[in-house]
């Protein structure tokens, strides 16, 4: 599994960097303006942790606002994507998060993880990690799946399993296996606050820029959520 996300991802990489930041819908006006509304406008002197950077999107993001960043993602390719992007204005890692994360107790004041934890299927050394590094009252912000839009993808699902999940992109005019996890809100949530305290859970909306440009995609999404996003604090 995890030997096949990266090679996905390596492959996905130039995607991402020339084509997904700026000619997704489902990343420009769906998953990133709900994430973007619970960031401080202002991250100066903090120390922030974007936890599966990608191509870097999301690192400039807060570069921009300020923060003092360490990204981090499991595909070489975009790690190199999120270095040219970024150059040394964040320090930029290739690391697993299943094993044990390479920095100091109480070391962050924010972590970001946009639409990375359902390619982990157990998150409980992941978030046991993460409540570690972060400093007390810290925050978790992080994107998945929708629970409930990756059950169609399921022949036969079995809602209340963490299921693996082989999706299929096509990106460029290229077919990409892509394999992550669904698992049950209930173990969503319930494994959230067994290491932090929920702030908020949010099912975001796509923007009138999505429904203009695709009407269609914008009534489906009305409908049937795809990204879920949760907020949540250390304690």
């Amino acid at each position: 599994m995890k030997e096949k996300v990266i090679a996905t991802f390596n492959q996905l990489a130039s995607v991402y960097e020339h084509t997904v930041d700026t000619m997704s819908l489902y990343n420009s006006e769906y998953e990133r303006p709900s994430m973007l509304k619970e960031l401080p406008q202002d991250f100066t002197n903090k120390h922030v942790l974007d936890a599966g950077c990608a191509a870097g999107w999301y690192t400039l993001q807060l570069v921009n606002r300020g923060a003092n960043v360490v990204a981090t993602d499991i595909s070489p390719e975009m790690v190199h994507s999120t270095i040219r992007r970024v150059g040394d204005m964040a320090k930029v890692l290739c690391l697993d998060l299943e094993k044990n994360l390479p920095f100091e107790d109480h070391s962050f004041d924010f972590i970001l993880s946009s639409l990375t934890l359902h390619y982990i299927k157990d998150w409980s050394h992941i978030f046991s990690e993460f409540k570690r590094i972060l400093k007390p009252g810290g925050v978790l912000l992080f994107s998945i799946h929708h629970p409930f839009s990756d059950l169609k993808l399921l022949q036969d699902p079995h809602y209340f399993s963490t299921e693996l999940i082989l999706d299929k992109w096509t990106k460029e005019g290229k077919l990409f296996e892509v394999p992550f996890y669904r698992r049950p809100l209930s173990d969503i949530v319930n494994k959230t606050l067994h290491y932090f305290s929920i702030e908020e859970i949010i099912e975001p909306q796509p923007t009138k820029t999505f429904k203009r440009h695709e009407p269609e995609k914008y009534e489906r999404l009305m409908k049937s959520p795809q990204f879920l996003i949760i907020k949540a604090r250390v304690t």
